[in-house]
């Protein structure tokens, strides 16, 4: 995979050995998140909105209704920056400036464009239903003509884009590993837990592999 040019925005000025910019360090990253907070400005106010996505090539699908006021003005041409963060564990140091946490984060930057070619709509939507949940596209009812019309999806380019990834232990200073405090780390991870019946519908219908079996 290709190593993307680091820009003025997407470069690390603090930590800069945590920096990556190759596709191959980037992709994985969003290929394991599902909720992105995308962030732009509407008449110079700032807004960050927390959504689904999906990744599909060099592309980054959202999508919602056509109603929100997010995707009708990046549907306008606005600049946005759309950032996804994992939190692997926390960093205890042996003190309190030098604790932390591992993580891996990927933000972008870039002009989304609205897909309106119904053929492309429904593979992105497909692609952000089967990021979230594989295996589900397959098994529910298909969106409807006004459906396709109430929902809008818009696509963002990964051209613009860097990785910042922290590992290992706490570093601490030289004079503060004698202090009698304990220091490590504490790995946090994503659990699933037993699924929940809606019991408005039919029962008696047993739950799919792909929930009984869902991790990421």
């Amino acid at each position: 995979m290709k190593r993307l040019t680091p820009t003025e925005r997407t470069t690390l000025k603090r930590l800069p050995k945590r920096g990556v910019y190759d596709l191959a360090g980037i992709y994985p990253i969003l290929d394991e998140g599902f909720i992105c907070h995308v962030g732009f400005a509407i008449d110079g106010r700032p807004y960050v909105i927390p959504t689904g996505y999906a990744r599909a090539g060099d592309l980054l699908f959202i999508h919602g209704s056509a109603a929100s006021r997010m995707l009708r003005a990046l549907s306008g041409g606005i600049e946005v920056c759309v950032s996804v963060t994992l939190v692997d564990g926390i960093v205890l140091a042996r003190s309190a400036f030098h604790s932390s946490m591992n993580y891996r984060s990927v933000v972008i930057f870039g002009v989304a464009s609205l897909i309106e070619d119904p053929g492309r709509k429904l593979e992105a939507l497909t692609a952000l239903s089967e990021h979230i949940i594989p295996g589900r596209w397959d098994e529910v009812r298909k969106p409807t003509e006004s459906e396709m019309q109430a929902t809008t999806v818009l696509a963002v380019p990964l051209h613009e884009a860097s990785a910042k990834v922290r590992t290992g232990p706490p570093i601490d200073d030289e004079e503060d590993y004698e202090l009698e405090v304990w220091a490590g780390e504490l790995p946090l991870s994503l659990v699933t837990r037993p699924p929940i019946v809606d019991e408005s519908g039919r029962q008696g219908i047993p739950p799919p592999s792909y929930v009984l079996n869902y991790k990421r």
